[in-house]
């Protein structure tokens, strides 16, 4: 097999068939019904914090970097539940907070915007490829897949151009969710580093619908889907360079776009049945310890321990003492000692994600 370079973008061609087309307007559909519910809730950052940890977990699972949503929410509690596998997860969570950061307030995505984010991602500076020898394999066979440009200069020139078609609107006028998809192709077959290409490049998708304006907020992540359809995913991946596949490409993108937006939906009117559930459990049995505050730390993270609701509610030790037991007592928290601490699990909350 030899080298692939991709053609620099814009595409030279129409591909926006009336499939597509029908494809994007319900995927727009979607993801507008996402963005605004996102807006009308009282405290975004809860779900911004349920689902970046679900996305970078995912995300790290279609490289095979395997951890629990156990292994996750404990590791917030401490430093002694981290692990190799929770450090990269963590890793991830850190790379699309810095990415959304730097949309938010530079409103562009760079070249040196994207070596950032991966740098967070691999806590290294290795920077693009310099030499020569990366291969795509399928991992079951071993079989070579693609050769990307081997030359320095080829990704970076590559790199350059699709950081233009990332913030030069005027270059073609294909839509948005379609540009995402192309750019995603574009930045997997470029494959510009060492390692951490398949995670960075969906980084790279979420903060385009956020440049773009079609969300707020980081929450909308393909990485589910992706697993559910792996094969699918990259069988496409490869087609768009050697079968003329862009189609079907575009097609299985904002398939997903629309999938994950309705269940993102989903997951935050969960969300909200759950929090006026637990808000009504406290106030009809333990009335005087409820406040706003109090319900929204329990929902933060499925895992809490007392210094977290002394912290957030701004009260003593054994006050928050009292209200850990007390949720405890009418069965909203469960109690595990771990080692010499006590953590509560908020099971209704923790099953909700683990089923997602």
């Amino acid at each position: 097999m030899t080298e692939f370079i991709p053609q620099k973008l814009p595409i030279k061609k129409n591909i926006e068939t009336k499939e597509i087309l029908k494809a994007t307007t319900s995927a727009h559909r979607a993801l507008a019904e996402l963005k605004g519910m996102a807006n009308s809730l009282p405290n975004q950052k809860i779900v911004i914090n349920t689902l970046v940890l679900q996305e970078a977990k995912d995300s790290s699972e279609i490289e095979n970097i395997i951890t629990t949503h156990d292994e996750i929410y404990r590791s917030v509690l401490s430093d002694d539940f981290i692990n190799s596998n929770i450090k990269e997860v963590q890793n991830y969570k850190d790379a699309l907070y810095l990415g959304f950061e730097i949309i938010k307030t530079k409103r562009i995505l760079s070249v040196n915007h994207i070596k950032a984010i991966q740098a967070t991602l691999e806590q290294n500076d290795a920077g693009f490829r310099k030499q020569s020898g990366t291969v795509l394999k399928n991992p079951r066979t071993g079989e070579i897949k693609l050769i990307p440009p081997q030359n320095p200069q080829d990704i970076i020139d590559l790199m350059a151009n699709l950081s233009e078609y990332i913030n030069d609107e005027s270059l073609d006028d294909f839509d948005s969710l379609v540009k995402m998809a192309i750019i995603h192709y574009q930045f997997e077959a470029t494959h510009p580093f060492y390692d951490g290409n398949g995670r960075t490049g969906r980084i790279i998708n979420i903060l385009y619908l956020v440049l773009e304006g079609l969300l707020d907020m980081p929450i909308l992540y393909l990485s589910r889907y992706i697993i559910k359809n792996k094969a699918d995913y990259y069988r496409l991946l490869n087609d768009v360079s050697f079968n003329n596949g862009l189609h079907e490409w575009i097609l299985f993108m904002l398939k997903g776009i629309e999938e994950i937006s309705k269940e993102t939906i989903q997951t935050i009117k969960n969300i909200e049945i759950l929090m006026e559930k637990t808000k009504n459990i406290i106030l009809d049995n333990k009335p005087k310890i409820y406040s706003k505050d109090l319900l929204e730390t329990l929902f933060y993270h499925p895992y809490t321990k007392r210094v977290f609701i002394e912290e957030q509610l701004n009260i003593s030790r054994p006050t928050a003492t009292n209200y850990l037991k007390e949720l405890e007592n009418i069965g909203i928290l469960s109690g595990q000692k771990i080692g010499k601490d006590i953590f509560y699990v908020h099971t209704e909350l923790f099953n909700l994600f683990k089923d997602m």
